[in-house]
């Protein structure tokens, strides 16, 4: 793996597009990207296989891996813990592909202290309104949660606009130029990738 080639750590808030921004970007680059495996202690889901979608541990081994001060990032919600490892991201680096991590402004945060040496990019909406349309046009949220995303959201787009908060801002209010950014940014270390692999 060419040392200049930093994992990615992508953030933005639910309905800016990130999911979509990505799902083009591993399907054009699908040797060149792959996600961070996230440790979790909820129970799998049918068709979860453990070490693909998520390393599925107990409550105590994924409290001894805080202990031992493995995570870059940990969180709980619902009741369950996620959290990602330092060696899942060492795992993608080894395979000769750049490791993504898609995490929350808490992860970015946590992240940001440790010795992580990461590219730092953030997903925002065009403008708040946009967002709420987004999201409420996906029929899957009530009032009460639409609200909490929209609050999250405004946190989010508050700590992205403090400098040094991230390296790069991409704002998704055209799919086809927020993508075109996306690639012009990682387009270094992709050519800097396959080069080292055609040697």
């Amino acid at each position: 793996m060419a040392a200049s080639i930093k994992p990615v750590v992508i953030s933005g808030p639910s309905g800016g597009g990130k999911s979509t921004l990505l799902a083009r970007l591993f399907k054009e680059f699908e040797d060149c990207f792959a996600f961070s495996v996230s440790h979790t202690t909820r129970q799998p889901r049918k068709g979860e296989e453990n070490g693909k979608a998520y390393h599925f541990v107990t409550k105590e081994e994924f409290k001894e891996i805080i202990k031992k001060n493995d995570f870059l990032e940990h969180a709980e919600f619902s009741g369950n813990m996620y959290g990602t490892s330092k060696q899942s991201v060492k795992d993608i680096q080894q395979t000769g592909r750049i490791c993504i991590l898609d995490v929350e402004i808490n992860g970015v945060k946590s992240i940001k202290k440790t010795d992580l040496n990461a590219r730092y990019i953030f997903v925002k909406p065009p403008n708040m309104e946009t967002l709420a349309q987004r999201l409420e046009g996906r029929g899957t949220e009530t009032e009460d949660s639409l609200k909490k995303r929209l609050a999250s959201a405004q946190e989010a787009l508050d700590f992205a606009e403090q400098p040094g908060s991230y390296d790069h801002i991409i704002v998704n209010d055209d799919l086809e130029s927020a993508y075109k950014q996306l690639k012009d940014i990682l387009a270094e270390d992709i050519e800097t990738l396959r080069k080292t692999r055609s040697k």
